[in-house]
């Protein structure tokens, strides 16, 4: 969809739409897509709306550009967390809802990653489900030198990826490393040459997309849901963990399978 100048010039988020792939822009021109509060906010909004769309089998992330994202804009640092109550409020009510949102989308959500993807860009990625980046990517959350620590809510994601010393590492150092490394940490799913990296996004795309969409959405709870310290399920849970059996999805599959065919899904 069409963005006016003065919007793309403040910071924007776009979506996308082609078929069952909704591709989601962090586009904030000449500051390396740093994201700004309304961009936060925008991201909160975008992706309640596209896990609300059935139609959907995966989202992708990426920068506008060619560079992920440069973190938070700084430059509204100075009105936005300018005491204890803001600062709270924009981690609290501002990022946390963007990053909950994405976590909590029920299609897989593929980061395409190239340039830069620091601080709140990292933040972003670690909550996708896969990631995929080009080897001239460059990682990292030097946020100790603006004097502050990661917040909780943020923290999340990275140590759900990466873990407690992997995270603990980027964040006392505040080093920023290449993508060969950030693979090595378990960050990326994958890294491409820069000039593969638009085959790549197609090719792991279409493999998205010809899984059946509640297997998807399905296995996300599931991984979620069995996180450590979480209680045992419950025989609710049970049934509805098993409760795909019966739907058309799973015996197509089968069907297909035995048939030597190509599956037709329906999201059922």
């Amino acid at each position: 969809m069409a963005v006016a100048r003065d919007a793309r010039a403040a910071g924007c988020i776009r979506v996308q739409r082609a078929g069952p792939v909704a591709t989601v822009l962090l586009d904030h021109p000449g500051r390396l897509n740093a994201i700004t509060v309304s961009m936060w906010r925008e991201l909160a909004q975008a992706f309640t709306a596209l896990s609300a769309d059935t139609g959907l089998r995966c989202v992708v992330v990426r920068g506008v550009g060619g560079h992920f994202a440069a973190g938070a804009d700084i430059r509204e640092f100075p009105e936005v967390r300018s005491d204890p109550d803001r600062v709270q409020a924009y981690h609290r009510l501002t990022i946390a809802p963007a990053l909950q949102a994405i976590a909590r989308c029920i299609h897989p959500v593929l980061a395409v990653i190239e340039g830069v993807c620091v601080g709140g860009g990292l933040e972003i990625a670690s909550v996708c489900d896969l990631r995929l980046a080009t080897h001239d990517a460059r990682f990292g959350a030097p946020i100790n030198r603006l004097g502050f620590p990661m917040a909780p809510d943020e923290m999340r994601g990275l140590l759900a990826l990466a873990g407690r010393a992997v995270t603990l590492e980027i964040l006392l150092e505040g080093r920023v490393f290449d993508a060969r490394e950030a693979l090595s940490k378990g960050l990326l799913t994958r890294v491409v040459d820069a000039a593969g990296l638009d085959s790549e996004q197609a090719a792991t795309v279409a493999r998205l997309c010809a899984g059946a969409p509640q297997a998807a959405r399905l296995n996300k709870r599931m991984a979620a849901r069995l996180g450590a310290g979480n209680p045992p399920l419950t025989d609710a849970e049970w049934q509805a963990c098993f409760g795909y059996a019966s739907g058309h999805d799973h015996q197509e599959g089968v069907r297909a399978f035995l048939d030597r065919r190509p599956p037709v899904f329906k999201g059922e």
